[in-house]
């Protein structure tokens, strides 16, 4: 290999350049200048801080904010020329600052390191992705209580083990996947509060000897508080690995609804449309509507759960403090976040879009002996017959009623007599779909009244507080 000049950033110390495959592993920049908008911001405020704590002279906090003001601008208008020959983010912000203003550029990176820089830019950039997701859970929150304050007398059956159990209605199925992102949404706000702490000013992994003014730039970049311990500040990524926990549930979350649409968009069930807005044709058969979003967005699960399950493996082993294997905690990353933003948004649109079948959700809410339990609790109630027991008689008339290949309702009233002669007419007031899902009026009970209820009170909480869980 032959001499060449070493990283003008770095190599003070070197003879040579890295071999070009060093180069190659070691770059970041294909995917790290993502981090640009947050890496500007804390330069920002650490070249501001550097200037009051007298560190820095305010004339070149001055040009250093000027500067970095240009160099956003030219990376928001697509002009800007990222290098790969400096690595990263940060060195390709620090070069061109170099080329805008001169020397002055060299002293904001006085007190401060990459290893502490990078860790302020990516709990930037993650905390701001938290803040979108935030938004965009809220709205397919919307989306489903809307549907369902319109479908909360629309029957269905509920299911276990995906067979026929009980009639529920639609609009209470959708507000289950409710309660599943408030809980989400929960999570996420849980992860921003942990990681709205500062590493900026750890430096390296000691600390810094200059006079720096750690809770002002924390201040200044919307941080509760700086951390409170250096090697803590540029060494753990948890914040990251806690984020993309709670994107993993979410959209394992998603993937359920997505999973339910498809079933539910097939000839078999019927029991919803969607239009042509979230559906694809066949190349080769042209009678085909494919829930393809749905099935996209079901998919889309595994590249998040892959990405949570990639920076674990990646973290687990490392000493403290920062070590180069920390790199790899961005792009997957990057892209778990950016997969669950076009998640919430196809859910969001699919809810709004999908019309169901009322007249095949209730043909199909009608079969399986759906109302079976309805038939116990009747009797335990009107024949004060022990729940047990109840079980056992309510066993023997569904045989009778499928020997007949018939449903409950449909049996006579002799025939259910035959296994307990003290049923009365009566016992045909509970048979209907109708008058169960009117009967389960418990405290989250899929009663329509109930429904409407939870609705309306989900309604006028997200729109009360918009932004808040």
């Amino acid at each position: 290999m032959t001499d060449k000049p070493a990283n003008a950033m770095w190599g003070g110390r070197f003879a040579m350049s890295p071999a070009e495959i060093m180069q190659e592993i070691n770059a970041s920049i294909g995917f790290d200048k993502a981090l640009a908008p947050q890496d500007i911001r804390g330069s920002k405020a650490h070249a501001e801080m550097l200037a009051e704590a007298g560190i820095i002279t305010k004339a070149d906090a001055r040009e250093i904010t000027k500067g970095l003001d240009k160099i956003k601008a030219e990376i928001d208008a697509g002009t800007f020329e990222f290098s790969r020959a400096l690595e990263d983010v940060h060195m390709n912000v620090e070069s061109r600052l170099k080329d805008m203003i001169g020397p002055a550029a060299g002293r904001l990176h006085t007190a401060r390191s990459r290893n502490d820089q990078v860790a302020t830019d990516f709990r930037l950039f993650v905390r701001d992705a938290v803040d979108g997701i935030d938004t965009a859970l809220e709205k397919v929150q919307w989306a489903l209580a809307d549907k369902a304050e319109k479908h909360a007398g629309t029957v269905m059956p509920g299911f276990t083990h995906l067979q026929p159990a009980q009639p529920v209605t639609f609009g209470h199925h959708l507000l289950a996947y409710v309660e599943m992102i408030a809980r989400d949404r929960g999570r996420f706000a849980d992860a921003r509060k942990r990681l709205n702490e500062s590493p900026l000013g750890s430096a390296a992994l000691a600390g810094t000897s200059f006079p720096i003014d750690r809770e002002k730039t924390a201040e200044a970049l919307g941080f509760d508080r700086p951390m409170a311990n250096s090697l803590d500040g540029v060494s753990d990524r948890d914040f990251a690995m806690e984020t993309l926990a709670a994107a993993t549930i979410t959209a394992v979350h998603f993937s359920r609804l997505a999973e339910e649409i498809v079933i539910w968009m097939t000839p078999q069930f019927g029991f919803v449309k969607l239009s042509d807005r979230f559906t694809t044709g066949s190349s080769i058969m042209p009678q085909k509507r494919n829930p393809d979003a749905a099935e996209l967005a079901r998919a889309k699960v595994g590249r998040i759960a892959a990405a949570f399950q990639g920076l674990v493996i990646v973290m687990k082993g490392l000493p403290l403090a920062y070590s180069k294997d920390m790199q790899e905690d961005k792009e997957t990353t990057f892209d778990a976040l950016s997969s669950l933003r076009l998640v919430m948004a196809a859910m969001a649109g699919m809810v709004a879009d999908l019309e169901p079948n009322v007249d095949a959700m209730r043909a199909a809410a009608g079969r399986g002996y759906s109302t079976a339990t309805d038939l116990a609790d009747w009797l335990v109630r009107e024949l004060k017959m022990p729940f047990r027991e109840a079980h056992h008689v309510t066993g023997s008339i569904v045989k009778a009623a499928e020997t007949k290949g018939i449903d409950l309702d449909q049996l006579s009233l002799e025939e259910m007599q035959k296994v307990e002669p003290r049923i009365t007419k009566a016992v045909f007031s509970v048979l209907s779909v109708e008058n169960s899902v009117k009967s389960r009026t418990s405290y989250g009970g899929t009663a329509p009244q109930n429904v409407v209820k939870m609705a309306r009170q989900w309604l006028r909480r997200l729109e009360k507080g918009r932004g808040k869980v």
